[in-house]
């Protein structure tokens, strides 16, 4: 059986396993995520208020949306002599990028079956391109063979340079949150002025990191080797991007679900809103049903050569993708991106205790969809620091000893819905003095109905981890470098061992908000 029967035949199971009513009946009900007898969710609050938050806004065009199925403009074939294909296939990107713009897209190019030695990046840099591959078998699908020097097979971003405003600029023109506490998940706040906003708008929710909150966090104190390290530094702000949907005298109302939670006195009282700057980024572009092989990698990932996909964008995807061998194999940055159906498959052993993300989705709203890892000492998905969620992992299933985590400083609202992680697991930590001191890297985040050898869920001061309804064995660790002294205080356990309904988190809030098309739109 070859590796894409092997896929292809779990995401069968998953989806049988989704929409198994039969087994219902033997599950059990999570206090926090409950089904009310008019068949809507019901959801317990903490004492101030915070609740697991509606992460069905996840994936394009805010979820629920398929995927488009773009026309083919332009093809390319093999030929016989040719040893190198990317000025061939980058000149068919470019012909289709020059295309007009209607709808949002432009055009598709195709690549015939076969094999295309490429030893430079493929880059996508106008809206509304699509490289497509197309064939079944392994030897006839589309593959794109990497050599040549370090590179990742594509790029898919704008080639604007944004000259942002600083932080604490913009947070000089911002309107002041008055609210003592927002909660998590909350789509609300009450600001001192709503003079000048308008439902539409796109606005920065700010929240600057005081010399107070990193104390209450347990972050002033890290040090290795004698030397001091950084968690986040004072001053910092961490920033969320909203869009206003509607307006009372004195209060904004957004979209999308605030991922974190505002505490008056431990920012000194100091949330702004303020309005955010336009971005250039890449719109309704993908990449789908293509192979990317690259010679085996038996290296540390600092001198890794071929990486997979690296995609700066807005409503963007990667669908039905193969990756073989490759390092670090998928990062995205941007907002509102699927990725739906993509493996990587590492035969190759990496080398060397610093490991690599084969996925680092560091965006917001971000679905990663039956997607799929094999590999050895790597992070199977790591999320960098201060990213903004939410970020939903549906149906995953990650073979070897690889991990879940929210890597470093602070990055907020995960969701891993019906994953399985065969011999990793899936750590909600304070990674403490690691790397240069990652510290809390995982706050509000949810495992749902997930299996997986160990589960490291602790919480952080003032916030909830959740693991609920899942298998797997619970582990209580120190704050790394710690060899005495207290555990992390754990984080919330709810009916651990035994799955809870719904069966599926993310697909019950979608359904609940956009109906039964939306669940279709997506494949389930």
């Amino acid at each position: 059986m070859n590796k894409e029967t092997q896929i292809l035949l779990w995401g069968m199971l998953l989806m049988i396993g989704m929409s198994g009513r039969a087994s219902a009946d033997n599950r059990g009900e999570s206090t926090w995520v409950t089904v009310g007898k008019d068949g809507k969710l019901v959801y317990q609050t903490t004492p101030r208020g915070d609740r697991i938050a509606d992460f069905s806004h996840a994936g394009y065009r805010g979820g629920g949306v398929a995927l488009p199925l773009v026309k083919t403009m332009r093809r390319v074939k093999t030929e016989p002599g040719i040893t190198d294909y990317t000025d061939k296939i980058q000149k068919a990107i470019d012909e289709v990028s020059a295309l007009p713009l209607r709808k949002g897209v432009r055009g598709a190019v195709e690549l015939g079956e076969g094999e295309y030695p490429c030893n430079r990046s493929l880059l996508i840099a106008a809206d509304g391109v699509v490289v497509r591959g197309c064939g079944e078998a392994d030897q006839k699908r589309s593959t794109i063979v990497m050599s040549g020097q370090k590179h990742a097979a594509f790029v898919m971003c704008k080639t604007v340079v944004q000259n942002h405003i600083a932080d604490r600029q913009l947070m000089v023109k911002g309107v002041k949150v008055v609210d003592s506490y927002v909660p998590f998940g909350s789509y609300e706040v009450h600001v001192k002025n709503s003079t000048g906003f308008k439902p539409g708008d796109e606005v920065l929710i700010m929240k600057p990191v005081t010399k107070r909150w990193i104390a209450f966090m347990r972050m002033n104190d890290l040090k290795r080797d004698g030397k001091t390290q950084t968690w986040l530094s004072e001053g910092t702000v961490l920033s969320t991007r909203r869009t206003i949907d509607k307006m009372t005298e004195g209060s904004l109302h957004f979209t999308v679900p605030l991922v974190d939670a505002y505490d008056a006195l431990l920012t000194n009282d100091s949330t702004r809103v303020v309005h955010a700057q336009q971005e250039a980024l890449l719109s309704n572009a993908g990449v789908e049903h293509l192979r990317i092989v690259s010679p085996a990698q038996p290296v540390n990932h600092t001198i890794a050569k071929y990486f997979g996909v690296r995609l700066n964008g807005q409503d963007c995807w990667l669908r039905d993708i193969d990756l073989f061998e490759t390092m670090e194999s998928i990062a995205i940055t941007g907002r509102r991106i699927t990725l739906q159906r993509v493996s990587v498959i590492r035969e190759a052993r990496h080398q060397g205790s610093s490991k690599p993300a084969e996925f680092a989705p560091n965006a917001g709203q971000v679905l990663m969809d039956r997607c799929y890892v094999k590999g050895d000492n790597i992070w199977s998905v790591a999320v960098g620091a201060r990213v903004s969620g939410p970020i939903v992992l549906l149906n995953c299933h990650f073979e070897g000893d690889g991990r879940f985590q929210g890597h470093q400083r602070w990055s907020t609202a995960f969701l891993l819905d019906n994953c399985s992680f065969e011999r990793g697991g899936i750590d909600f930590m304070n990674r403490g003095e690691m790397g240069s001191g990652h510290g809390w890297g995982t706050a509000w985040a949810v495992a749902w109905n997930c299996t997986a050898k160990t589960f490291v869920n602790q919480q952080p001061p003032g916030c909830y981890n959740w693991v609920i309804g899942c298998k797997g064995e619970r582990v209580m660790q120190r704050r790394p470098f710690a060899k005495n002294g207290p555990f992390e205080p754990e984080g919330t356990y709810d009916s651990h061992g035994s799955p809870v309904t719904p069966c599926s988190l993310y697909l019950t809030q979608l359904r609940e908000r956009l109906g039964n098309e939306a669940v279709k739109n997506i494949g389930y």
